[in-house]
């Protein structure tokens, strides 16, 4: 079959990634800024935004913005399986992934700048019920587009060397819009002049989904799926195709050790205007530093991470991601502690969490593209979509203990005058990053 179809030009690549773009970009608000937005950090001036919805404990120990973001990630993990199971069937004259991709754009865009539309002016059952139909809805057309996409990375790479570069553009694309999604506080700052911190923060979520929604169609309208895919007729029901990706014991350690970075991801994502101001006690928009930082850095080992895979391995190469991304986090969390130099360590930490990121960016959706393939030729079986929509899963089940964890930790302590809480975020997510190093240890790789 891998001889039978030609493989992508760069042109193709190209206008793949742009979904990637796309759907990070559109993602990023959910992922990254509901809890900034309906839970602010406390500066010693004021509180970012008005509250929206409650902001004390719930049965003691959880919060309101916590169990909302816990739950819509479940319910989009829970829908993983199912969409992977109807991706790998389904059958289109237009592509059987672009198509469901197309179905899902427009909502998907939509959704991630209304749920910081809050309908009321003040806190109230009204806009909690609101965000949790609005959360709920965005995720399931979230994964509607991700599944589908994600499932493309192993069938446009269907020769080896295709797909690191695969990996490696997208992974780009990726931080393109990672980037772009950080530089909210610094618009926010931009659109302030002349409305309320409430209206300018909407004028970007509002932009963000405008440019999303573009990106994402790009690869709807103009990937040549049919030519350059390699893709079979998917006959085992969603069920079965579960079991035989989980029962692929490389697949399990890989999954599992992925699920933790996907923790500690999130707890910059959710943290960094928090790390920003209370243990670097710097302003909210150098939070967007921060971020422009580590992804610049980042951009600039793409290359170097090339070159180490070739000569080591992806398995070698990712292990020292782990360990990596564990001493920024233990960095970060004894900066004010040890009384060391703030700004110092506040650029110094986003310069040493550029390696992590760039490998993490790049080689597991190569890794798993390797897993594919390996399994198709074992078995026979084209599973290409319920392996990253298995991934997706594990990856959300990450991002769904983060959203849980991380804002209970806060109720400790996040402002100036106390920053255990924020502290401690960077703590428990050196645990979760040395647990990941041990289980993908596991890892064998495949010599190729």
């Amino acid at each position: 079959m891998e001889k039978s179809v030609p493989r992508p030009p760069l042109s193709q690549i190209l206008i793949y990634a742009c979904g990637q773009f796309g759907w990070a970009l559109a993602s990023f608000g959910a992922g990254n800024l509901l809890l900034y937005f309906y839970m602010p950090p406390e500066s010693a001036d004021a509180v970012a935004f008005p509250p929206y919805i409650y902001q004390g404990a719930v049965l003691g120990i959880a919060t309101v913005i916590g169990l909302v973001n816990f739950g819509g990630r479940i319910f989009d993990a829970i829908t993983d399986p199912l969409i992977a199971g109807w991706s790998d069937r389904r059958q289109s004259k237009y592509g059987k992934r672009k198509s469901l991709m197309g179905l899902a754009a427009v909502p998907f865009a939509l959704l991630s700048f209304l749920i910081f539309y809050p309908i009321a002016t003040t806190s109230g059952v009204e806009n909690t019920l609101w965000l949790v139909i609005g959360v709920f809805l965005f995720y399931l057309f979230f994964t509607m587009y991700l599944v589908p996409y994600n499932a493309l990375i192993s069938e446009l790479g269907h020769h080896p060397k295709d797909r690191m570069l695969i990996s490696t553009v997208i992974s780009v694309a990726f931080a393109l819009a990672f980037i772009l999604g950080g530089g909210a506080y610094g618009l926010q700052a931009v659109f302030a002049e002349g409305r309320t911190p409430t209206e300018a923060f909407q004028m970007t979520m509002l932009l963000f989904s405008v440019v999303a929604l573009i990106m994402m169609l790009v690869p709807v309208f103009f990937l040549n799926e049919k030519k350059y895919c390699t893709q079979s007729k998917t006959v085992i029901d969603a069920g079965q195709s579960v079991k035989a990706v989980f029962a692929n014991v490389n697949f399990k350690h890989f999954a599992f050790s992925d699920l933790t970075y996907w923790v500690a991801l999130t707890f910059i994502q959710l943290g960094v205007s928090y790390y920003t101001v209370n243990i670097f006690a710097m302003e909210t928009k150098y939070a967007t530093v921060f971020l422009t930082v580590s992804f610049l850095v980042s951009f600039l080992l793409y290359i170097p991470i090339n070159m180490l895979v070739t000569k080591l391995g992806k398995k070698a190469v990712l292990s020292v991601a782990f360990l990596i991304f564990a001493a920024s986090f233990l960095l970060t969390g004894l900066t004010d502690i040890l009384g060391l130099p703030q700004q110092i360590m506040f650029y110094g930490i986003a310069v040493l969490s550029g390696f992590p990121l760039a490998a993490f960016g790049i080689i597991p959706n190569a890794l798993l593209a390797d897993v594919v393939h390996e399994h198709e030729a074992r078995t026979g079986q084209n599973l290409s979509g319920m392996f990253y929509g298995a991934r997706t899963f594990m990856m959300k089940m990450g991002i769904s203990l983060a959203n849980l964890i991380f804002p209970s930790l806060l109720l400790l302590g996040k402002s100036a005058d106390n920053v255990t809480g924020v502290r401690l975020t960077a703590f428990v997510a050196v645990v979760f990053m040395l647990g990941g190093f041990f289980l993908f240890r596991k890892y064998r790789e495949e010599q190729r």
